[in-house]
């Protein structure tokens, strides 16, 4: 039996995606509808865990890094120059955004991650 093939290229997506989407300045921070950045913050959470198990990082690595990067990033959110806050209820569905990626990466992922 082969060792799982990993694919990092959609983690390293995420990833940039998160960094630019978490440490916008708030003045190049498009608004939306009321609570819209929940969305944002459950569906990239999703996003990034998902692609952690496509890269066959353990589900236990994914959801420590992944919420690690949750906590820390609400933080420096409230203490950067970006004119923006951290908030705890955007670490809450950050959190909420890691268990469904990770559910759905249960599901759907293909078999070669051995996710197993």
């Amino acid at each position: 039996m082969s060792p799982p093939r990993k694919s990092y290229l959609p983690l390293a997506v995420s990833m940039v995606a998160a960094l630019i989407i978490l440490f916008t300045p708030a003045s190049g921070v498009p608004s939306g509808f009321e609570h819209s950045d929940k969305i944002i913050h459950f569906g990239l959470f999703a996003a990034l865990a998902y692609s952690s198990r496509i890269a066959a990082i353990s589900t236990r690595t994914t959801a420590l890094w992944t919420v690690g990067f949750a906590i820390v990033s609400e933080m420096l959110q409230a203490v950067l120059p970006l004119g923006r806050s951290g908030s705890a209820l955007d670490a809450l569905f950050d959190a909420a955004g890691v268990a469904a990626g990770l559910l759905v990466a249960v599901r759907f992922a293909p078999d070669r991650t051995a996710i197993h």
